[in-house]
């Protein structure tokens, strides 16, 4: 059988003999077909059940008629944003609009809108009137409840009202899509659809049997601590075995979320994986110059789904969730196979992971019948010692993709949780993965290394970041090789306070650490963090919590990771007088930088009186924010 691509136009129907789709899938990303792109497995899926489907990559919202030229499908259209929230795709964490946008032809940016599910619906709304929409993917499913939207720095209703769609799928969706699929295929209407797990919809009444009532809308827009509750709630309740229907009164309507689908276990997993992509993104765009998201990952592999891992900032709890499961050898080793009779591979293949690399197993076996634990971490603040910590079948996998003919390296860069990793008794695989899977450099994440911002983010102590460090040189020292780490670094995360920023500056000079790139944290919708940021309570104990969030503080503490940068003088040395850490400027070991020249500032105030003039923080203040003693 020859593999193409699903329709794009209606010559393409027309070679296949379709006078009628039973799906239009509108994207918002261009048309990929990998199972690296959510629009992709999508519609696989639906065609491996018999569902016509095609596909509008990327149109242009400014009329419909991009909308209309596949013709008005049989049951329903499918809307997606694409594989990132559009407003984040968008702008930067400081809002600035960013320039590129590697899931559009060429890299141009501009080529979706802002609130594109948005936007998108009510293209489709103009152009099919009564039609059945489905939305879903990354920004449906994080915006599903009352959420605070960073972009307009005020909380907004669910996505489900702005869009006027039918139904939103949360999560993954494969098993949902079918089911959605198979009951209008039967003539049910949409708005009757109700009882299919991980997906929400919207009714009249509240009243919802087995079920929680949320804050409203109302309610979280106009209280931060009611706001707070609400993402509590959720966040425990997102438990596919346990979990409970959610209800949000939204004015005089309910927005009702059916509890998480379970995850697809291996067999399922290898299906989704077998099925016929074209592995390359759609011929269209070859003019424009391709498709920058596909270049790293068409020879990776994704081994596994769902994290663990607990952090506060990452939304994965809220979408893919906490019960990891993961492909079969047999499965990733067939693709692998299929990689090396691409004429473009090189016998090198880039990854093999997940969200987290090396967790291929649930953390414990209770998880397989009970979820995650509602109110405990696997990872925060210790090691829970139920949790089966081993690398054993992570390892033997690797060394069945190493052995095949045509691969001469196989690299992990999806990133390794070296908190989970230290804990493994048995070192074979740690060096094992710093023989034969490293190309020089291994990128972890510790965030930050002041144990007050570690804790606000739900990541280890310090300390275990050290113990990594320490034994990752060792171990390369044994083996003869000079391979290091490159740590990844978040700045003015909640929490962190001018002092935690200093601290990590030093401990970046004293370990000779020059981060070429560091990132300010970024609210995006459906994290813990996010809900801190916005409220200054974190909504699982209810705590205050310090949100830096004045522009200059935030420019002061990003420029601190980076101090050795000249450009970034003026912010090292504000930041440093404010808090009273003069004794880091100059010419010491320990100094990050050096006093300005002439003696003065660049205001031209003598460096003592600048201080005196400007104002140090309080020591009252220092107490409140926990940082006032020197690192």
């Amino acid at each position: 059988m020859k593999y193409d691509f699903l329709p794009i136009s209606r010559e393409d129907m027309e070679k296949r003999n379709w006078e009628q789709l039973d799906f239009l899938y509108i994207i918002g990303d261009a048309y990929v077909d990998h199972p690296s792109f959510g629009h992709a497995i999508i519609s696989r899926v639906l065609e491996k059940h018999g569902y016509k489907v095609g596909i509008v990559a990327l149109p242009d919202w400014r009329s419909t008629e991009d909308f209309k030229k596949l013709g008005r499908p049989r049951l329903g259209v499918l809307v997606s944003a694409g594989n990132i929230d559009s407003m984040v795709n968008h702008y930067t964490a400081s809002k600035k609009r960013r320039s590129d946008d590697v899931y559009a032809p060429g890299n141009k940016a501009g080529q979706r809108p802002d609130r594109a599910t948005i936007v998108y619906c009510n293209r489709v709304r103009e152009a099919f009137g009564d039609i059945p929409i489905i939305i879903g993917g990354v920004e449906a499913s994080l915006r599903r409840f009352a959420h605070y939207d960073y972009w307009d720095d005020k909380v907004r209703r669910s996505i489900l009202f702005d869009s006027r769609a039918d139904i939103l799928i949360y999560g993954m969706g494969e098993k949902q899509i079918v089911l959605l699929a198979n009951k209008l295929n039967e003539g049910m209407s949409v708005k009757d659809i109700h009882g299919v797990a991980g997906t929400c919809y919207i009714c009249s009444t509240g009243e919802i049997e087995n079920s929680i009532v949320l804050p409203s809308f109302e309610e979280c827009r106009d209280s931060k601590a009611r706001y707070a509750d609400s993402c509590r709630i959720q966040y425990y309740e997102q438990n596919p075995y346990s979990g409970k229907t959610l209800v949000q009164q939204h004015h005089d309507k309910f927005l009702v979320q059916n509890s998480p689908m379970p995850p697809l276990d291996t067999k399922e997993l290898d299906a989704v994986y077998a099925l016929p992509y074209m592995k390359a993104y759609h011929p269209i765009y070859e003019k424009a110059g391709g498709i920058e998201a596909i270049r790293e990952v068409k020879f990776s592999l994704a081994s596994s789904r769902g994290c663990f891992g607990g952090c506060n900032f990452c939304a994965l709890a809220f979408h893919q969730g906490r019960i990891v499961t993961s492909r079969s050898h047999q499965s990733l080793i067939n693709e692998a196979k299929q990689m090396v009779w691409d004429p473009e591979f090189k016998g090198y293949i880039h990854d093999v992971g997940g969200p987290t690399a090396n967790f291929r197993a649930p953390a414990c076996k209770k998880q397989l019948t009970y979820g995650a634990c509602k109110d405990k971490q696997c990872l925060f603040p210790e090691p829970c010692k139920n949790m089966d910590i081993s690398h054993k079948e992570y390892l033997a996998l690797l060394r069945k993709l190493r052995e095949i003919e045509g691969v001469k390296k196989v690299f992990i860069r999806s990133g390794i949780r070296f908190d989970y990793l230290i804990n493994d008794k048995d070192d074979e695989f740690f060096k094992e993965l710093c023989k034969h899977h490293i190309s020089g450099q291994l990128k972890v994440a510790p965030e930050h290394i002041s144990d007050n911002v570690l804790r606000h983010m739900g990541k280890p102590k310090n300390s275990v970041y050290n113990t990594f460090s320490e034994k990752f040189y060792s171990i390369n020292k044994s083996i003869g090789k000079q391979q290091f780490l490159v740590p990844y670094l978040m700045s003015s995360h909640p929490g962190s306070t001018i002092y935690d920023a200093i601290e990590l500056a030093v401990y970046l000079k004293e370990n000779n650490i020059n981060p070429q790139q560091v990132q300010d944290f970024y609210p995006t919708p459906g994290t813990i963090s996010t809900c801190m940021f916005y409220t200054g309570l974190n909504p699982l104990t209810m705590e205050k919590v310090y949100v830096p969030k004045s522009a200059k503080e935030k420019a002061m503490q990003r420029a601190l990771l980076q101090f050795k940068n000249p450009e970034n003088y003026k912010l090292v040395y504000e930041a440093l007088m404010r808090a009273g850490r003069e004794d880091l400027i100059g010419y010491g070991k320990r100094c990050l930088i050096r006093p300005p020249k002439s003696g003065k500032d660049n205001r031209g105030n003598s460096n003592g009186n600048y201080f005196k003039r400007k104002g140090s923080i309080s020591k009252d203040k220092r107490r409140v924010e926990g940082r006032g003693k020197k690192s």
